[in-house]
């Protein structure tokens, strides 16, 4: 196999740009994904990423090349971060990688006064050979990761988690949300139908009053199936219960969940790519609803009414996933992790605020079923989710 010497022309001139930006005081993430794409680049690797540590897992923050597929993973980590091997991440992190072809990576622990704060890893293919140049390469450009959490400038982007009782209260928010997302439609409905029934009796014809009734009585069992799931989902410790995941058909689930959003929403909505004879996803088929309803929700609130709001789906060896995509104002680089955040909100931008819950609830809800979740900017303006779930 060929030992290829590293780019350190590319190095040098790289790390001139990124060390500008971080004097001129620019937002610590951004900055990273900038050092991870280097790193990339300089070895001649087909992809990298950065894992953040936090007590107990850690969170891929930035990814290029082959492992853009894993950006926005929990992957789990040891509880001592002084003797982590690099292989328990890289085995939960290379396993959810596109292709296959890859053979050999590399990996170095980025510290900060001696506290490990994460690690990047790069990713060679089988006619690549990684030799002491690269490994040099890494730990330098593990150094500049380390200092940039030492200036404390948005990173780290997850705060440390918080103590089981916050956790409990946190299931029981989770369980209200979603309770009070799906109560919504139901009762949203049934009012429009009755306010038409009254205004406009006479009107409508015996036809159009059967079909109004009809609705109601639908969407009144609706309701009652979920108070009985209101009133069974907690137990008494207080804490949630979910619906059994298992095997279900991504693409389908996805059309019944465009069918109900709310009239100018669906309007909106533009099927892409969804390919036939996709495999099945594996996980809780009623959380599509209120997955896909609040990312598309959060693209109509941040784009124009009359543009698109595309929905897409796709698979690779381990997985299937769906985007949405918006053409609006977008997401910067810096905010892609703490939109996640519960009660985040961007700045004003002249529509109608949320409550900083949506996309809270959306990952919390694909990571109990061992997916996860990432957004970035639209290459041609605007943004992009992705949920990736497992392959049944």
């Amino acid at each position: 196999m060929p030992d290829r010497r590293p780019d350190y022309v590319t190095l040098t001139r790289g790390q001139i740009a990124a060390l500008d930006r971080v004097n001129a005081g620019e937002p610590g993430l951004s900055v990273l994904q900038q050092f991870v794409r280097l790193a990339q680049d300089v070895l001649g690797a087909r992809g990298a990423g950065f894992a953040e540590y936090a007590t107990g897992h850690a969170r891929i923050i930035s990814a290029t090349g082959v492992c853009e597929p894993a950006l926005g993973r929990r992957v789990e980590r040891p509880g001592n971060p002084a003797v982590l091997p690099l292989d328990s991440v890289n085995s939960a992190f290379a396993g959810k990688i596109e292709g296959g072809e890859l053979r050999h990576m590399l990996g170095a622990r980025c510290e900060m006064n001696r506290i490990v704060v994460g690690s990047l890893h790069v990713y060679f293919g089988d006619d690549d050979d990684p030799g002491p140049e690269h490994h040099a390469v890494m730990e330098l450009i593990a150094g500049h990761l380390g200092r940039l959490y030492g200036r404390q400038a948005g990173l780290p982007v997850h705060p440390e988690p918080a103590p089981e009782q916050a956790l409990r209260q946190e299931d029981r928010d989770l369980w209200v949300a979603v309770t009070s997302h799906e109560l919504r439609t139901p009762v949203t409905v049934i009012k429009g139908y009755a306010d038409t029934l009254t205004n406009h009796w006479e009107t409508l014809g015996e036809a159009g009053r059967r079909e109004a009734v009809r609705v109601i009585g639908t969407r009144a069992g609706e309701l009652a199936r979920l108070l009985d799931r209101l009133l069974s989902a907690t137990t008494d410790d207080g804490s949630v219960g979910t619906s059994a995941a298992g095997p279900f058909d991504l693409a389908e689930a996805l059309r019944a969940a465009a069918g109900e959003l709310p009239g100018a929403l669906r309007g909106r909505i533009r099927f892409g790519d969804l390919p036939p004879g996709l495999p099945k996803a594996y996980g809780n088929r009623d959380s599509i609803t209120t997955i896909l309803t609040e990312l598309a929700t959060n693209a109509e609130r941040n784009s124009e009414p009359d543009t698109p709001i595309e929905v897409c789906a796709g698979t690779d060896d381990d997985t299937l996933r769906f985007r949405v995509s918006d053409q609006g104002v977008g997401i910067a680089p810096e905010n892609v992790e703490r939109a996640f955040e519960r009660y985040w909100r961007a700045g004003d931008n002249g529509r109608q605020p949320g409550a900083g819950l949506g996309l809270y609830l959306v990952r919390r809800l694909i990571e109990r079923q061992n997916g996860w979740v990432s957004l970035r900017p639209r290459d041609s303006g605007g943004t992009v989710a992705e949920v990736r779930l497992p392959r049944a």
